[in-house]
């Protein structure tokens, strides 16, 4: 009563599956007609697709056709993760003694076959990647007791993600987002009551006074519209997306988020529009969407399909009317765009960032800005 009747194929599955879920942050994809294969996936990794395969393979033959079908789901993968590239990594356990593995591999696609656990050394492939995969694949529980540990922490990764899940999409109170709802509402107020004139000269973007010291306007050009359907249409936006972005991001990183928009948003204007002057809270917008997208990226087991059929359409949209029409800046909203980006990289996204990616956000957000100001000065 207390042995379970599992397979030796079927042992090394649930060991691999349980270090890849519980050590590596691997989460399952589910595929209609995958039988005898698990996938999963991690986009901030090298590998980041892992194929678990204990069907049977008797032959090469059967291989290629294995091998063409993994390439194809791939390209679903692609498609559905926005990724321009993805590295798999297929783990075959029941493979016939006359198979070439070796034959296998390919640019994308690296296969690797094992008969027992203790093979894994065998691959500098896995040990290069995966260097603690031997140590965290061996147990002393055997049989029942090890099937139940194995699958009770499995079990506990998968609930504990979903308590991670619930925290950050439970809706919580926008304090940043109304404050910053009332703020362009007194600067819009103050632009009737002391004209419009007097508010864009004192505060609109404008690259011989932000080049004469006025830095300021970088940012107070951000809260400035004098159209009162530009006005509605930017705070129905933030009213929309800040919310999310506060609660997914935090306040701080929100605040990060929403002020670094705007600033590359001005520089980038400053660098196309020369004697212009710009104003309006669009390009801290745009750095929203972009802020959305990365996020949706991250998470995009929940955000998929509102990432593609309306986050992307709407970026899409505003900027083809923003070349196609007079009046609008453009560059401030794909430099706003950019700009929310790179400062959402440099945050990091609460459970999925590593610190090499922040490290590179920061860099990457500091060498852009760096070479606006650079632009800005030899235009």
């Amino acid at each position: 009563m207390n042995e379970i009747t599992m397979s030796h194929e079927d042992e090394i599955i649930i060991k691999l599956l349980h270090y890849f879920i519980t050590v590596e942050n691997y989460s399952p994809i589910v595929l209609k007609g995958a039988k005898n294969e698990i996938w999963l996936e991690k986009l901030d990794a090298d590998y980041k697709v892992v194929r678990l395969v204990s069907n049977y393979i008797h032959n090469n033959e059967q291989l290629n056709t294995d091998l063409y079908r993994t390439k194809q789901i791939m390209k679903r993968i692609k498609k559905k993760t926005m990724s321009f590239s993805i590295n798999a990594l297929s783990i075959f356990v029941n493979l016939g003694d006359n198979v070439e593995i070796s034959k296998a591999n390919e640019s994308d696609i690296s296969c690797v076959n094992l008969k027992n656990i203790e093979d894994l050394k065998s691959y500098d492939i896995i040990m290069d990647e995966f260097p603690q995969i031997t140590k965290e694949t061996k147990f002393k529980e055997e049989g029942m007791e090890l099937f139940i540990k194995l699958t009770d922490d499995i079990g506990k990764k998968n609930e504990n993600n979903q308590k991670q899940a619930e925290l950050l999409f439970t809706q919580k109170d926008p304090i940043v987002t109304k404050i910053l709802l009332i703020i362009n509402f007194i600067v819009f107020l103050l632009s009737i009551l002391l004209g419009q004139d007097f508010i864009i000269s004192m505060g609109s973007n404008h690259r011989d006074s932000v080049l004469s010291g006025q830095i300021y306007r970088l940012i107070s050009a951000g809260f400035i519209h004098v159209d009162v359907i530009h006005f509605l249409c930017n705070m129905y936006a933030l009213y929309v997306l800040g919310p999310q972005i506060e609660n997914f991001y935090g306040k701080i990183k929100y605040l990060i988020i929403y002020f670094g928009s705007i600033i590359i948003a001005s520089l980038l204007s400053l660098v196309f529009l020369k004697d212009y002057v710009s104003f309006g809270a669009s390009g801290a917008i745009f750095g929203l969407l972009g802020s959305l997208l990365y996020f949706g990226y991250h998470y995009r087991v929940y955000l998929d399909g509102v990432i593609k059929s309306q986050i992307i359409p709407i970026i899409m949209l505003n900027l083809f009317l923003g070349f196609v029409l007079n009046g609008i800046d453009n560059a401030g909203h794909i430099g706003g765009l950019i700009g929310g980006i790179l400062l959402s990289m440099a945050c990091g996204v609460q459970y999925k960032s590593k610190k090499q990616s922040r490290f590179n956000g920061i860099n990457l957000t500091l060498i852009f800005t760096a070479f606006l100001i650079i632009l800005l000065f030899m235009a």
